[in-house]
C-alpha cells in the first residue's frame, strides 16, 4: 500500500511540474532579442545614410567672399534702356498741282506714278540740297515712296529741316547690259564724257542716266543727267558734256547707266579726269612755242 502511494505521488509530482512548467521559453526569447538586434542594426544604417546625404549638400555650397557681398549684382538697366521712346511723326505735306512722282531726286529718273492736287503725303527723306522730296501716302503699308519736286508741295506740318537726307534704290533691269567704252577727257572746267550706245528695242528705249557728283562754287553737289537720243540716232559714239570746278575738297566721280522703260542696268563707273596740277600747266605752258 505504502509503495502504491508513494508511486501515485510520484505520478502526481510529475503532471504538476509538467503543467507549472512554461512551454518552450527559449526559442520565444531568442526570436525577442533577434527581432531587437536587427532593428538596432537597421535603425544604425539608415542614420548613417542620411547624415551622409544632408552632409554633401551643405559641403558642396560656396562661401561668399567679402569682395562679392560688397559688390552690387543688379545692373539698372531700366534707367539706361527706356521702355518707351517718343518718335515724331513724319512732315505732311500737300500737293500743289498734279504732278509726277519719280525714281529718284530729279527730272532726269523714270516716272513712276502721278499725284493729284489736294493730296496728303508724308515725307520720309530728302535729296543733299532739299530740292527733292521722298514721299509716301499715310496709307501706304507696302512703302511705296517716290520723289517729287519740293517747290510742288507745301508743308502742313514739320519742317524741311527734320527731314534726313536719303538714298533710294533704283528699279533694276537685267534686259540689257551696260555702257561700254566709257572714257572721259577735261578742258579746264567741261569735262566730256563718251560710250559705246546699247542696243536697245524702240519699245524700250529710254537713254541712258548719269549720276555725277561735281563740284560748283566749292560745293560738290549731286547731279543726274538724262541722255536720250531718237531710237534711230542710238547707233554712233554718245557723248555729254559736264561742268566740274576746282576747289572742293572731295573728288568728283560718275557713274553711268543703261535705262529703258522697266528700270536701270548696272553701272560702270566713269574714269573721271582730275585737274592739271601747277607743275603740269607749267611744262605744258613750256613747251608751247
Amino acid at each position: 500500500m505504502l509503495r502504491y502511494l508513494t508511486g501515485l505521488a510520484g505520478i502526481l509530482l510529475v503532471f504538476v511540474c509538467i503543467s507549472c512548467s512554461p512551454s518552450s521559453p527559449l526559442p520565444v526569447v531568442e526570436t525577442v532579442v533577434q527581432a531587437v538586434e536587427v532593428t538596432r542594426e537597421e535603425t544604425r544604417v539608415v542614420t548613417a545614410e542620411v547624415t551622409h546625404l544632408v552632409l554633401i549638400p551643405v559641403t558642396n555650397t560656396p562661401s561668399l567672399t567679402p569682395e562679392q557681398t560688397s559688390t552690387p549684382t543688379l545692373t539698372p538697366t531700366i534707367t539706361r534702356t527706356p521702355t518707351f521712346t517718343p518718335t515724331l511723326p513724319p512732315p505732311k505735306v500737300t500737293v500743289l498741282v498734279t504732278s509726277a512722282c519719280l525714281y529718284g531726286p530729279g527730272s532726269a529718273y523714270l516716272y513712276k506714278y502721278g499725284l493729284n492736287a489736294t493730296v496728303w503725303m508724308n515725307v520720309y527723306g530728302r535729296n543733299m540740297d532739299g530740292t527733292w522730296l521722298l514721299v509716301r501716302a499715310p496709307h501706304d503699308k507696302v512703302s511705296n515712296a517716290c520723289w517729287i519736286k519740293a517747290t510742288l508741295v507745301k508743308f502742313d506740318s514739320g519742317d524741311i529741316k527734320e527731314v534726313p537726307i536719303v538714298w533710294t534704290a533704283l528699279p533694276y533691269s537685267t534686259l540689257y547690259k551696260p555702257p561700254a567704252a566709257v572714257s572721259a577727257s577735261r578742258s579746264g572746267n567741261k569735262v566730256s564724257i563718251f560710250w559705246q550706245p546699247v542696243w536697245m528695242t524702240e519699245d524700250d528705249y529710254v537713254g541712258y542716266l548719269i549720276e555725277a557728283w561735281v563740284c560748283h562754287g566749292g560745293t560738290l553737289v549731286f547731279l543726274p543727267i538724262k541722255y536720250a537720243t531718237s531710237f534711230n540716232q542710238n547707233s554712233s559714239m554718245m557723248v555729254v558734256q559736264v561742268e566740274d570746278d576746282p576747289g572742293c575738297d572731295i573728288a568728283s566721280s560718275a557713274r553711268i547707266y543703261t535705262a529703258e522703260k522697266h528700270g536701270y542696268t548696272d553701272y560702270r563707273m566713269i574714269p573721271w579726269p582730275a585737274f592739271p596740277t601747277a607743275s603740269t600747266l607749267t611744262a605744258t605752258t613750256t613747251s608751247t612755242p
